[in-house]
């Protein structure tokens, strides 16, 4: 019992610590990006989508490389699910009235993100996660990623202003003037400094789950679905809780939506690189099926442009349901 806690303390330490390097890099990669000269939208819609993802992807990345890849699926299953069910839910409940969409969303990233998750159901229901079908997933990642930066339709000012104060600090006028001078060496430090910190924070994450999983006789991937899944999935929630507060509903579900579609696409394609996944048969009989039901509820949902608080408690109510389930509380 006394080695349970201890690891289990090993495992809420090193995720903080993957979480809030994700968040010191993110910071440090923006400052540094205005620096170069790199356009404030691309360096906003870019560096805030992969910054928040960065937990999800680095932890499948060291799971890989310590042979325990059914931690993979179960971090994107459990994830995708957690973005829905608890972030979309809270988002709603919190939000002024309502969360009103733009119709653009729902134009072609909704539909996007449904095809994606079918994409990968498909790919997976033989058990295993080749490289090659991580390649098509890579290449349908750069095809998303060219069409988002062509079809924008905002002038960069709008976006710029809409981002600010929802994650990290997309920097006014003033302090890009600043930025033309130079980057300090404290921001180095900290790019540098994140880096190595989310390298550990990811290691001793996978490593305490496969321990953890051992001492309780569960698989891995149950541990990954859920308690890896909620802890990584926290830098979303914390972006959509203040989009919502401050009625930016287009990104405080474009963040969810866009992250959900990283976590299909990168978090499961670029671990396969380093060699094929394996599949366990009950994230393909419970986790997978809940997964596509979340993300069909999500897009009809969303049908007419609002998620009402109504709506926001029903999707809380999935997740509670999901937790349950999967430790059979009932």
């Amino acid at each position: 019992m006394n080695e349970l806690f201890l690891w289990a303390g090993i495992f809420i330490i090193s995720l903080a610590v993957l979480i809030k390097s994700s968040d010191y890099f993110t910071n440090a990669a923006e400052k540094i990006g205005l620096w170069l000269g790199i356009p404030t939208f691309f360096i906003g819609v870019s560096i805030v989508a992969i910054g928040t993802s960065l937990p999800e992807l680095i932890s499948s990345i060291i799971a890989v490389h310590n042979g325990s890849s059914e931690i993979v699926i179960g971090n994107v299953l459990g994830s995708n699910i957690a973005n829905i069910f608890l972030i979309v839910g809270v988002a709603g409940l919190i939000a002024k009235k309502q969360l009103e969409l733009s119709r653009n969303l729902l134009h072609v990233d909704l539909p996007f993100l449904v095809g994606t998750c079918f994409l990968l159901a498909i790919m997976i229901w033989d058990g295993v996660f080749t490289t090659g079908e991580g390649i098509l997933l890579l290449i349908t990642l750069v095809m998303y990623s060219f069409y988002l930066i062509k079809s924008r339709e905002k002038p960069e000012k709008e976006v710029r202003k809409q981002l600010r104060g929802v994650k990290g600090e997309l920097v006014d006028k003033t302090k890009k003037k600043k930025m033309k001078k130079g980057i300090s060496l404290k921001t180095w430090f900290i790019l540098f400094g994140s880096i190595i910190g989310i390298y550990l924070g990811a290691r001793f994450t996978v490593e305490s789950v496969i321990t953890i999983s051992q001492i309780l006789e569960i698989g891995a991937e149950v541990i990954a679905v859920t308690a890896v899944a909620l802890g990584t999935s926290l830098p979303e929630l914390m972006v959509t809780i203040s989009a919502a507060k401050k009625g930016k509903s287009e990104i405080a579900v474009g963040n969810v939506l866009g992250s959900n579609i990283f976590n299909i696409l990168a978090v499961m394609g670029i671990p396969s690189m380093l060699g094929t996944l394996v599949i366990p048969p009950s994230m393909l009989t419970f986790s997978l099926p809940v997964m596509i039901m979340a993300t069909l509820m999500f897009f009809f949902i969303t049908q007419n442009k609002e998620i009402t608080r109504w709506e926001g408690g029903i999707l809380i109510i999935f997740y509670a349901l999901f937790i349950a389930k999967i430790f059979n509380i009932f």
